[in-house]
């Protein structure tokens, strides 16, 4: 299938190991010039991309000596926990490739999570060029919600203009998340959504009613020039390949 122009961006239908291949490339072209600022994701799908990456020496060592390694959300947990987000990054493909404690920026560990994105902020506000994430790796739950941006946030459509905020996921617990200013300060965003449970919500934020409160991975629907989607077959099963 050609790439598909969407409102929320560009999408790519690959088989898995081609979409990983993509993201590999994309991870390294953006250290090629020198340092850069790469967010990981948390969920399965990327944990897989983590251990694929390892296995078939998929990150440049160019890569792994100049990218400044974040995540795009948190859980406020320790980085210890199976639930955290950069933990299990640096378990998976950090400490494989020999990331040095420098070019690691996990959030605060601080019990206070206004604190922390506070401080996160403030770190990320330090960088040159005033870009948040040089590239930064985005999934899709089967809710719509994308990064911690979940279905009825307060955070989408007001955020204030903060690039990073806490919010309290109800039922989720506390989280740390990059919100639509932070996304709009991106160089280059990617998607990765793989498996038919992703499918209607592929469709919803792809090309259904604007609604971005109830489908909140359509606050890419700004950002459209800067996100790029990877995607297998299963996910655009729903997807018109006309509109």
């Amino acid at each position: 299938m050609k790439p598909l122009q969407t409102p929320a961006g560009t999408v790519h239908v690959l088989e898995r190991p081609e979409a990983y291949v993509a993201l590999s490339a994309m991870i390294n072209d953006a250290c090629a010039g020198g340092p850069a600022a790469i967010a990981l994701s948390g969920g399965s799908t990327p944990l897989d991309y983590y251990a694929w990456a390892v296995r078939n020496h998929a990150i440049h060592p160019r890569t792994r000596d100049y990218a400044h390694w974040h995540v795009s959300d948190e859980r406020c947990v320790p980085l210890a926990s199976e639930d955290s987000n950069f933990g299990n990054a640096a378990r998976a493909l950090l400490d494989p490739l020999g990331v040095l404690p420098s070019k690691r920026h996990p959030w605060p560990q601080v019990t206070d999570p206004e604190l922390a994105a506070e401080r996160y902020a403030a770190e990320m506000e330090a960088r040159p060029r005033g870009i948040a994430y040089d590239l930064c790796l985005l999934g899709l739950g089967d809710d719509s919600h994308t990064a911690s941006l979940w279905p009825g946030c307060p955070l989408i459509g007001a955020n204030g203009g903060k690039a990073f905020a806490h919010t309290e996921w109800p039922g989720r617990g506390h989280r740390l998340t990059i919100t639509e200013t932070g996304l709009a300060r991106c160089g280059k965003i990617v998607v990765l959504a793989f498996g038919a449970k992703k499918a209607p919500a592929l469709k919803a934020v792809l090309q259904g009613s604007s609604n971005a409160k109830k489908h909140p991975a359509q606050v890419l629907r700004q950002l459209q020039g800067k996100t790029l989607w990877l995607v297998d077959e299963a996910a655009a099963a729903e997807l018109a390949t006309n509109a």
